[in-house]
């Protein structure tokens, strides 16, 4: 379980597959000791929703329809409304009026504030004890699905929802052993966002996922 120590330095439990506990791994204060401020992560997780969407819905209007621009029968003397073409929008077939455009949804947030956000939100789940080590030898574990839910059941996070996060998401035996776990999601440590930590329960790191922050902590989500 992660634990925070009361000097300066922080550090890591790493388990094996089995849940016992191998080593510890100092983390960086400047990564998982942050300030945390709420503002800043509720404007990155909608910043991150919102970018989620896709504005490509469209219809066509009356003059992007193809079709014959005749009129459709004279002016006068038939007693019927007045109609110029096929494509208006109260034909069958014809254009739609006031319908949904393309549109871009993007919202912007700049380097340094993704960068505060990101680590404020692992300096509350590490403040939580809700972050885990994970042996990097479990990528080369037995691929079975029995082997992990014993993990997970021995560190208490069986049924909850677990974010592992990769150095490199691929294919290996750890992802093949877990992906008939439910709620378990994984992710490299380079997509890593605040949405994605706060929406989980527990955070597992896999080892050499850690590296990544404790060598260049200034580089990730740049």
């Amino acid at each position: 379980m992660a634990t925070i120590k009361k000097t300066e330095s922080l550090s890591l439990s790493v388990y094996d597959v089995n849940g016992k506990e191998q080593k510890t791994i100092q983390l960086p204060s400047e990564v998982f000791a942050a300030t945390v401020n709420p503002k800043l992560l509720a404007q990155a997780i909608r910043v991150y929703l919102v970018n989620q969407r896709q504005g490509n819905v469209k219809v066509k209007t009356r003059g992007e329809v193809v079709g014959s621009t005749r009129k459709i029968y004279r002016q006068k003397g038939t007693g019927k409304a007045r109609h110029g073409a096929i494509k208006a929008p109260i034909f069958v077939g014809g254009g739609v009026a006031h319908g949904p455009k393309q549109k871009e949804y993007n919202l912007k947030f700049n380097k340094k504030e993704k960068k505060l956000a990101l680590y404020g939100a692992l300096s509350s789940k590490l403040k939580e004890k809700k972050i885990y080590g994970l042996d990097e030898k479990a990528l080369n574990m037995e691929p079975k699905t029995k082997i992990i839910a014993n993990f997970l059941k021995t560190l208490k996070l069986a049924g909850k929802n677990n974010l592992i996060i990769l150095k490199k998401l691929e294919t290996n035996n750890l992802i093949l052993a877990m992906r008939n776990i439910s709620n378990a999601t994984f992710v490299d440590v380079n997509s890593l966002n605040p949405y994605l930590i706060l929406k989980s329960s527990s955070l597992i790191f896999v080892e050499n996922a850690l590296e990544v922050f404790t060598s260049k902590p200034k580089n990730v989500n740049k």
